[in-house]
């Protein structure tokens, strides 16, 4: 199918940082967009102004979902991996069973399209870097196993029923987009936290490892602009084939380092930021960065904010933007 020509589409966890972002791209495009949220993380003025609202459970999707949608965006899911592993059920009753329910309301309602965000940490600890989508999945958190099983879920609704769908791997989102930026809670994303001593609501930022087999002996990741993201996924709505489950990592392909991230915090914003040393965190790899080939490829994907003073200086505009309304 095109984008070209309008369409409908519900984005389930439309008032999250993605969600968000993504949501206000389809308005920008011209589709009409409706917001499912329960707001138990999400941020009611996060939803795009255009866009209806619905405050609801992805679990009940069904009362709303209707033929006239042409497809489905959906976001809806907990996203904490420490919080993961000390309530797992949590997680599985409401990022599974969630996505199961969407994908038999879309089936009852004839709705054959969807993009779902599944997340990088369906790999787990990787053997080779940059990371393709055949590398072994093996999530070391309940997080990360949640997202796979829903991922296995949609391929199994592929072959059997014809949806078209595209599974989305991110890898660390940053960067704001207008009045739409990160704010969770509790934050456990790198800048953010950083841009939080910067703001003076933290004393120092942690560093956790400094003796990795890394040039700096921090930690290296793959940071994406969070408007690339959302560009990724209306190219995805696009690229959508009948009975087939595409899946595509998203990064820059780059790494950056935990004290290259804590330097550019330093000279975007002009405050100094105290850093503490801590132990490794179990589980932390030294490297994880994306090969985005296959979304290059497939979706006609480019990143082009991949700049790492460009994404900071996003999240620090949005960043100060909340501290002035607080």
């Amino acid at each position: 199918m095109s984008l070209r020509a309008p369409g409908k589409y519900l984005v389930t966890g439309g008032a999250g940082y993605v969600g968000s972002v993504v949501a206000a791209h389809l308005l920008e495009a011209g589709h009409q967009v409706t917001v499912l949220d329960d707001l138990s993380t999400g941020f009611r003025e996060a939803v795009p102004p255009g866009a209806e609202f619905i405050e609801g459970r992805v679990q009940d999707c069904a009362r709303w979902l209707e033929p006239s949608f042409d497809g489905v965006l959906h976001f809806a899911a907990f996203s904490q991996v420490g919080e993961s592993v000390t309530d797992p059920g949590k997680y599985w009753t409401n990022n599974v069973g969630g996505s199961m329910a969407l994908l038999a309301a879309m089936r009852d309602a004839g709705v054959r399209t969807l993009v779902f965000s599944s997340t990088a940490a369906t790999y787990g600890e990787p053997e080779r870097v940059p990371i393709t989508e055949a590398a072994p999945t093996a999530p070391t958190n309940p997080y990360g196993a949640t997202k796979l099983a829903v991922d296995h879920m949609i391929a199994g609704e592929c072959a059997a029923h014809g949806l078209a769908a595209v599974s989305l791997r991110y890898f660390n989102v940053a960067g704001a987009y207008k009045e739409y930026g990160e704010r969770h809670d509790p934050e456990s994303h790198l800048i953010p936290l950083v841009l939080q001593v910067a703001l003076g609501r933290r004393k120092a930022i942690s560093v956790f490892g400094d003796d990795y087999p890394t040039p700096d002996g921090t930690c290296v990741r793959d940071y994406i602009h969070v408007a690339d993201l959302a560009e990724a996924h209306l190219l995805a709505l696009a690229a959508a084939r009948s009975g087939e489950h595409l899946i595509c990592n998203l990064g820059n392909g780059n790494g950056f380092s935990v004290r290259e991230v804590i330097e550019t915090v330093r000279k975007v914003t002009g405050h100094p930021v105290p850093e503490v040393p801590a132990p490794r965190r179990e589980g932390d790899p030294a490297v994880l960065v994306a090969s985005s080939a296959t979304a290059h490829e497939r979706l006609g994907w480019q990143p082009v904010r991949a700049d790492l003073a460009g994404i900071v200086a996003d999240a620090w505009a949005f960043a100060r933007r909340r501290e002035a309304t607080a």
